[in-house]
């Protein structure tokens, strides 16, 4: 499937950190993006942040996801989808409700739609959590690879006392695997391709106006920039990570390689990260914060591994951005917000 110039590109999510780089991404290489977004204000902000482009955009209003048909109107007449949207509120009183029922309907709703329509391609953002087995003794050697999948259940994944990490983990697990059966039992005439990246860090392609702009990953290095000596480094289970304009750039890539479809990827960089690294790398860059920055001992561990051979050959996007770079290019923009 070759993209060109002429191809009409549905994202969804569009004004998050991964979906506003996939959009760039796209109307960089001359594509028509649609997004599907939730009101005329986040359309005219968005719109005001990138000038010249509004020949290149146009939006579909969707103020509910998990509405039936919610994305009827939105998958007409474009040829492919990037569906990046998806709940993540760790605040939520009923992870049921609150996370997992709105990702599956979510998924659910822009399948259906797709039917019938001019689509030749979903590319779907999924998780690493969808595939990470929490209950593995730490400490065990394991390669992940696209086979493994997270083996949460419904009942544990909303049961009361789950944390909503957990929940947001199998919210991803359960509304993938709705893909893949929405595939096996339609046989559609588009096919599907689903990325499960882990921690995503990097700049935000839209200028920050506060540090509530920040998605999970990104608040991790908020955290140490802006933390005190005192402080401890956030926690670091797994070394896997990828910078935010490699991962948009893999997203577009799936659209237009033909050996990704029918495909299931984990886009996570070769050099592995921790939070003493993000410190260092940030003591190094302002020195007047040194003895201030959180520090701590945080090793890699070389007993897990990601399988990096099936996107290297089908989507291969040459050098990953260096873990300082991104570290840095994300602390330059935040760096405003610092207290004095």
């Amino acid at each position: 499937m070759e993209n060109s110039p002429s191809d009409y590109v549905l994202v969804t999510g569009g004004t998050g950190l991964i979906g506003s780089h996939v959009v760039d991404n796209l109307l960089n290489r001359g594509c028509r993006v649609r997004m599907a977004i939730r009101s005329q204000a986040k359309a005219n902000a968005f719109l005001a942040s990138r000038p010249g482009r509004s020949s290149q955009i146009d939006f579909a209003f969707v103020r509910d996801l998990t509405d039936a048909g919610a994305f009827d109107a939105a998958v007409d007449g474009v040829s492919s989808v990037i569906h990046v949207a998806s709940p993540l509120n760790y605040s939520c009183d009923d992870n049921e409700e609150g996370l997992i029922i709105p990702a599956i309907k979510g998924v659910r709703s822009i399948l259906k739609a797709s039917l019938g329509s001019k689509v030749r391609r979903i590319v779907m953002t999924s998780s690493f959590g969808a595939i990470l087995d929490m209950g593995r003794p730490e400490g065990q050697p394991w390669r992940y690879s696209a086979a493994d999948w997270n083996p949460i259940t419904y009942k544990e994944a909303t049961a009361p006392g789950t944390t909503p990490q957990d929940a947001y983990r199998g919210s991803k697990t359960f509304a993938e695997q709705e893909a893949w059966k929405f595939m096996e039992t339609e046989s559609p005439s588009f096919d599907l391709v689903t990325l499960c990246p882990s921690m995503v860090f990097g700049p935000l392609a839209t200028p920050p106006s506060s540090v509530t702009d920040l998605n999970e990953s990104n608040k991790m290095l908020w955290k140490v920039l802006s933390s005190v000596a005192t402080d401890e480094l956030p926690p670091c289970r797994f070394n896997f990570w990828i910078d935010v304009r490699d991962l948009a750039e893999i997203h577009v890539q799936a659209l237009k390689t033909p050996a990704a479809g029918g495909r299931r990827y984990i886009p996570v960089s070769k050099e592995p990260f921790t939070y003493q690294m993000a410190s260092e790398y940030l003591q190094q860059e302002y020195p007047q914060l040194r003895g201030k920055i959180a520090t701590g001992e945080q090793g890699v561990k070389p007993h897990v591994e990601v399988d990096h051979e099936p996107i290297d050959r089908d989507m291969p996007i040459g050098s990953h951005i260096p873990f300082r770079q991104t570290v840095l290019d994300f602390s330059r923009q935040f760096e405003k917000f610092l207290s004095k």
